[in-house]
């Protein structure tokens, strides 16, 4: 297995911390670099490829061959409902379950490359249903995240089949199709940044965020695992494209983002080990960090949200004594370390 050590640095405490600090693309930088930004978007690992790239196929499947006709569409029922329902059950079953096995049942690379060295089944907290964390994670996940998903998205696809909403053609407005399909990760990641700051709100962490924020040791069940308040403004960003001349692969493709994606998100893993000198970044140590400082990173890191509005963590060390700062400061009696 690959050497976590060539790459980072373990804590007496088991917690690992990557040497390079965190960073944004390039965009919305000066002096902008057109080179420097197509090898971004366009290079491997990038903006496209392989994450972006991955979930854009799952919607492309996921809308020709496991989503009811338009004509089907056309009239709200419970059946074609159900159906979409039951696809998003397995897709969450399918995708959550493959970085949970391999990652934390079978444990094919141990706890390489793994934040926080502890596992979560080693935490018996009652403040988790049946005392396990992953339990309480598949709890919420299906009684409330899936559910929720799916009325927002088969509310969609009612709106644009009956024509309620716009739903361009792909074959007239090629262009904007693609442009359109590109900036979908970045409308979620704005919308995404400014509803995680509402949910730390004191009045809707207190009663609705803390959920989600017992997973201070996140695994992929943990991606979805919210308050059903929070889950309907997390999923809220479905209905951007209520509002935006689109084809519903678009608002799919966020939805589905929306629903899979956290469970990359919160592997608690920084890469996957495929030899001994060779690894795929996940790239979710800016989330990770937020789960453990929660004041801290609260987008995903494509556009610099958290730098334009004060919040981001780079992961180093330096980062962590300016953040303690600044808890001195205002009195908070916290402590970042």
């Amino acid at each position: 297995i690959m050497d976590e050590s060539a790459l980072g640095n373990r804590d007496k405490r088991g917690f690992w911390r990557p040497n390079k600090k965190l960073n944004y693309g390039p965009v919305l930088v000066w002096p902008f670099k057109i080179w420097v930004f197509l090898k971004w978007l366009f290079g491997y690992p990038g903006f496209i490829f392989p994450w972006n790239a991955g979930y854009l196929a799952i919607t492309v499947v996921a809308w020709f061959y496991l989503t009811p006709s338009i004509e089907t569409m056309k009239t709200l029922s419970i059946d074609w409902m159900a159906l979409v329902f039951l696809r998003n059950v397995a897709l969450t079953i399918i995708i959550v379950s493959a970085w949970y096995f391999f990652l934390y049942m079978k444990k094919t690379q141990s706890t390489e490359f793994k934040y926080n060295k502890r596992w979560p089944q080693d935490n018996k907290s009652s403040i988790f249903m049946f005392k396990s964390q992953t339990l309480d994670s598949i709890f919420w996940t299906f009684a409330s995240g899936v559910p929720i998903w799916t009325l927002y998205e088969t509310l969609m696809l009612w709106l644009y089949s009956s024509g309620r909403i716009p739903w361009i053609d792909a074959s007239m407005h090629p262009i904007w199709f693609v442009v359109l399909m590109f900036l979908t990760p970045v409308i979620h990641e704005i919308h995404f940044y400014f509803a995680h700051r509402l949910t730390h709100v004191k009045f809707l962490y207190k009663w609705v965020h803390y959920l989600h924020h017992r997973y201070t040791n996140p695994e992929p069940w943990s991606g979805i695992a919210m308050h059903p308040v929070e889950h309907m403004i997390y999923f809220a960003g479905i209905w951007i494209f209520a509002l935006i001349p689109s084809h519903p692969m678009h608002m799919m493709f966020i939805a589905i983002r929306l629903g899979v994606a956290p469970s990359q998100g919160h592997t608690g893993f920084d890469k996957i080990v495929t030899g001994k000198e060779s690894s795929v970044d996940i790239g979710i140590y800016n989330h990770y960090l937020h789960h453990k400082y929660f004041e801290v990173n609260y987008s995903d890191g494509i556009i610099p949200l958290d730098k334009i509005f004060g919040s981001f963590h780079d992961g180093s060390l330096e980062a962590d004594k300016e953040m303690q700062k600044r808890l001195d400061t205002y009195n908070l009696g916290k402590k970042f370390n």
